[in-house]
């Protein structure tokens, strides 16, 4: 009994000597430069435009964003990160593209007790076995667009199919997530080195197979290559492209423009969403940077707006780690999206859309809602993962 009351006297010292912080410090890690470049200037204006409809407030209090660039490599996300921790003090983490570049910095991130909040990379390690207290993600798990995608083309009956992706973590996830739900033949599995931008190989093994869709998943400058190859050698007349949005999104449309028309894509995410949040996110969006915001960017608001939630939850007390956690998997804020929820591994309960490249009302080319592919969908590995 004495040991009970000792211990909750303790609890409620330890409360009652959290202190708000005067400031909250977020470190956004991104890739800014190179291939990948325009998925992480996405996810940082996505952020940076949350915190300045919030006047340069999270959960009240002032908001120090500290931005470094990763340069899509794993050493440069350690020193950064290694920098972050140790000298900034940032009280979250943020803004990283790649799963190989987020597998390499968790497991320091977490040690410190950091909460690192996903404006993309999902790993499917972070979703099951090594789920963690620390990490959250607002996007998805890395297989969903592409379980979405492998569902469509199962249900249209497509029946021979080429995959094109990169040989990395993301991209394994990729084939995985979709042949989970695609049951038909898959002719062959191509694998790229990450950051390629010629596939003249590639796409001669695809006119030699000859089949009636290809899946690719190739994140930014990569997939507007792989785009624009496919189209000029007149491979896009017999098969039909599909992908996952962040492969088909306004990144991508702006640089390869009408070649795109009639491709399908899946996502989480439409700028056409008519909701409250999205209309203003959208609006603002292309006030303040002149160009229609991708699925990044939106990710990178939610992040941004999943912390103010927080922080004002625990009244500015960021030190009160368990309180702190909780305030994330209560999700108090809208997101542009609509309604999603955490799972018990952190990651999004969501619904998936069809979105289809045509022009607009406007003659615009861009991507137009079709329908929902998932309702409330979680990732495969949730029943894997063991919280602490």
């Amino acid at each position: 009994m004495l040991r009970h009351v000792a211990a909750f006297t303790a609890a409620l010292l330890l409360a009652s000597s959290l202190h708000a912080a005067d400031r909250i410090k977020v470190g956004l890690l991104s890739t800014l430069s190179g291939a990948g470049a325009g998925l992480g200037v996405d996810i940082r204006d996505g952020f940076n435009l949350a915190v300045k409809q919030l006047n340069g407030q999270l959960g009240g209090l002032p908001a120090e964003v500290i931005i470094a660039d990763d340069q899509q490599s794993p050493d440069v996300a350690r020193q950064m990160t290694d920098k972050f921790l140790k000298k900034d003090k940032v009280d979250f983490m943020t803004g990283i593209v790649f799963s190989n570049i987020m597998l390499a910095v968790g497991p320091t991130v977490f040690e410190n007790q950091t909460f690192y909040i996903s404006a993309n990379a999902g790993p499917s390690q972070y979703a099951g076995e090594q789920c963690n207290p620390y990490f959250f993600n607002v996007a998805w798990q890395n297989d969903n667009l592409h379980e979405a995608v492998g569902k469509y083309v199962q249900d249209k009956g497509f029946r021979k199919l080429v995959i094109v992706t990169p040989n990395y973590p993301g991209g394994k996830d990729a084939v995985a997530g979709f042949r989970r739900y695609y049951k038909g033949m898959v002719a062959e599995e191509i694998y790229t080195r990450l950051g390629q931008l010629d596939y003249a190989a590639e796409l001669a093994q695809v006119r030699a197979i000859k089949p009636d869709a290809l899946f690719f998943f190739l994140p930014g400058g990569m997939g507007i290559n792989f785009v624009k190859q496919f189209v000029a050698a007149g491979l896009s007349r017999d098969t039909q492209l599909f992908a996952p949005g962040f492969s088909a999104d306004e990144d991508v449309i702006k640089a390869v423009g009408p070649a795109m028309m009639g491709m399908f894509n899946s996502s989480h995410w439409a700028h056409d969403m008519d909701n409250p949040e999205n209309r203003r996110f959208v609006a603002d969006f292309q006030k303040e940077y002149g160009r229609l915001p991708s699925l990044y960017a939106s990710q990178g608001y939610d992040a941004a707006r999943l912390m103010d939630a927080a922080v004002r939850d625990v009244q500015g007390k960021v030190e009160n780690k368990a309180a702190l956690r909780k305030a994330l998997e209560a999700k108090r804020f809208k997101s542009v999206r609509g309604e999603f929820r955490f799972n018990s591994n952190h990651y999004p309960v969501q619904n998936y859309y069809l979105r289809v490249i045509g022009k607009d009302a406007s003659g615009r080319v861009t991507n137009k809602s079709m329908g929902t592919i998932f309702t409330n969908h979680s990732d495969a590995y949730v029943g894997q993962c063991r919280m602490k």
